[in-house]
């Protein structure tokens, strides 16, 4: 089986659409069907609950060279297309705050990083699908302006588990997905074979659409207008498998939406109906090169994101262990 977007050694080739197209009811019977709620005593960790002692101790195992590969983006305090709310950074102590010796020098860093230009994790509380959250919780009622008190960021914890890198481009034999390029169920499977992976329970997926690339060799876009990414008919089969955490290197959502009436399909499915939070902005391409290298796309994850009480998510800098 190839996968739908396949093209020539060295293409880029123009993506055939992000379609099918669904209808609300379509999608609505999708999350009915993919839904978790009422499974786990600990609600506000959602799909980390699949991650056992065990599990953690298998994914150990995955280690074999012992090469590192952080997945953060840099901090991006520039405005772009794909980045309208900059990061900040700036100095506050360049020696000459607090009396010497030693001097010391200090900065402030901060992020409105639920966008494009920050790598980051998602919370169970940032989405809600016709105002519920997941496991049922309306959001108006646990969400307010000082955070959230259910699904936040805090209640979820550090994560290690066994990682699956999907490189989408390396199984098509082309550089990258074109924005729009919707990533099927089949094209899934099609990569699992090709890269001699298969998708377990409490596994953390990882799909490379080679988005960072393109934007290194052609320049930045709006992703919010197009990107590559999950159709909604993949996420039956990550469903199935029990995943614990899905991310891309956009953000999982292809763009624009297949389905009618809602913006983001995939992040409605994954965090609100089924409880694993996402992985955004991911900088996936100096692992494609050493999964390439070790001909092993199954590795050790390492995720702690900040302990933000109430917070709906943080900003993040995963580690890969090969």
């Amino acid at each position: 089986m190839s996968p739908s977007f396949a093209g020539g050694p060295h293409s880029a080739r123009a993506a055939p659409g992000h379609g099918p197209a669904v209808s609300r009811q379509e999608f609505d019977a999708l999350f009915e069907a993919v839904r978790t709620w009422g499974r786990w005593a600990e609600a506000d960790r959602g799909a980390w609950n699949r991650v056992t002692a065990e599990r953690v101790r298998r994914a150990a195992t995955r280690v074999r060279s012992g090469t590192v590969v952080p997945m953060g983006l840099p901090w991006n305090t520039r405005v772009g297309p794909d980045n309208r709310k900059p990061a900040v950074h700036c100095m506050t102590d360049l020696g000459d705050v607090e009396p010497p010796e030693p001097s010391t020098h200090k900065d402030f860093i901060a992020a409105d990083y639920h966008g494009k230009g920050v790598t980051h994790l998602d919370a169970l509380c940032h989405i809600a699908y016709r105002g519920r959250l997941y496991d049922g919780r309306t959001a108006s009622e646990v969400v307010d302006a000082a955070g959230a008190r259910f699904g936040a960021v805090s209640a979820l914890g550090a994560l290690v588990t066994t990682g699956v890198l999907l490189d989408l481009p390396a199984v098509a034999g082309i550089h990258w997905l074109e924005p729009g390029q919707a990533v099927h169920a089949e094209d899934i499977v099609a990569a699992e074979k090709a890269l001699g992976v298969t998708i377990g329970e409490g596994d953390a997926v990882l799909l490379r659409s080679g988005h960072v690339r393109r934007r290194e060799e052609l320049g930045a876009w709006d992703p919010d207008r197009g990107s590559a990414g999950l159709h909604v008919d993949a996420v039956p089969l990550l469903a199935e498998r029990g995943i614990a955490l899905l991310g891309a290197d956009g953000d999982s959502d292809v763009r624009p939406s297949p389905v009618e009436g809602v913006h983001s399909p995939v992040h409605a499915l994954a965090v609100a109906a089924m409880g694993v939070p996402l992985l955004d902005n991911l900088d996936l391409e100096a692992l494609a090169v050493a999964a390439a290298e070790a001909r092993r796309y199954e590795f050790l994850l390492v995720l702690s994101p900040l302990n933000v009480p109430g917070g709906t998510g943080s900003p993040v800098n995963p580690v890969a262990v090969l």
